[in-house]
Order: C-alpha cells, then sequence, then structure tokens
C-alpha cells in the first residue's frame, strides 16, 4: 500500500530541517545568498523527487544528500566561472587578509572562522560529523565517499582545527595542554 505524497507530508517530513540545512549551506558556501540559493534548490529538487521518499525513513540524511550534491554541481559551476576570472583579480581577491581585533574572550567566531579556513573536503566532513552529528556510515552516504576517506578526512580536518584554534587559545593564555585535552 502506498501512501499518497501531499504538500503536508513533505512539510512534516522535510520543512522542519530548513533551518539547520541552511546553516550547514552558509557554512559550505560562506556566502548568505549562495546559501539561500542552495537550500531552495534542494528543497525544490526534494519537492520535485518526493514522490520516491519513503515517509518513516531518515528524511534529514536523504535532504542532507540532495544538498551535498546540489553543492557539487554549484561547486563545479563557481570553478568553471573561476577559470575566467583574470589572475591579477584573483591573486588580489586570494592574498587580501582581514586581521580582526583580538576578542576579550574567545566566542564562537574564532571557532567558525577556523572551520571556514579548512579545505572544503575536510570542512564538509567536520561539519556533518561534528556539527550536524552524522555518523560515519551517513557521512559517507551523503559525500558519496567511502568510510575510511570520512575518517581520514575527519581525522585531519579536526587536526587543523586543533591547530588554528592552538593559536588562538594561546592569545588566551590557554596552555597546548590544556587545549589538547579539550580536544580528547
Amino acid at each position: 500500500m502506498t501512501t499518497e505524497m501531499t504538500p503536508e507530508i513533505f512539510e512534516t517530513e522535510a520543512m522542519r530541517h530548513l533551518d539547520e540545512l541552511f546553516r550547514t549551506a552558509k557554512r559550505l558556501t560562506m556566502n548568505q545568498t549562495d546559501a539561500e540559493d542552495l537550500v531552495q534548490e534542494t528543497f525544490m529538487q526534494a519537492w520535485k523527487s518526493f514522490g520516491h521518499y519513503e515517509p518513516g525513513t531518515n528524511c534529514r540524511a536523504w535532504l542532507y544528500k540532495i544538498m551535498f550534491n546540489k553543492f557539487d554541481h554549484y561547486r563545479r559551476k563557481k570553478y568553471t566561472q573561476a577559470k575566467y576570472i583574470q589572475e591579477a583579480d584573483d591573486l588580489t581577491f586570494l592574498t587580501a587578509a582581514y586581521a580582526a581585533p583580538v576578542p576579550e574572550k574567545l566566542t564562537d567566531r574564532e571557532v567558525i572562522d577556523a572551520l571556514d579556513k579548512l579545505p572544503e573536503h575536510y570542512r564538509t566532513v567536520v561539519l556533518l560529523a561534528d556539527v550536524q552529528e552524522f555518523d560515519y556510515k551517513e557521512v559517507a552516504l551523503i559525500l558519496s565517499i567511502p568510510i575510511g576517506t570520512v575518517m581520514s578526512r575527519l581525522n585531519r580536518g579536526r587536526a587543523q582545527l586543533k591547530k588554528s584554534l592552538a593559536r588562538v587559545a594561546a592569545e588566551f593564555g590557554i596552555r597546548a595542554a590544556q587545549s589538547a585535552a579539550a580536544f580528547a
């Protein structure tokens, strides 16, 4: 017996994940407008494909899978466009740095900045595993990569975060041993 997929079922199953998907999209694209577009494309595709969704399965993981497929398309599109940008403009953009003043106390901003500086293939795995709390198997399915690659990228991404945040911690007088204990 099959259930007809109605807008009400879609709203119940999928729309409750909208804010969470947007936060992840914003970390992936590092741009508000691009994140909005990515989430809109994700939900449009989800609505078109909703007839294939089986109620009771993991809708959240299904939506993330769609979003990462859309993000791959977005990334390829951006890469193609980037080939036409003049090298000098590209170099200027990549080398221009903003040094924010050191805050009185550590905030989420430092952690977010460290996450944003990770290479994309590490950042996506860290976002899914540590921020969105998907297990390794789900991350592997969402990104269509082997589970060993998930574990490797997660380990390397965490190590880079630790290194980035150790510098920030040192600015606040937190020793490396204390920092290491926090990541254990």
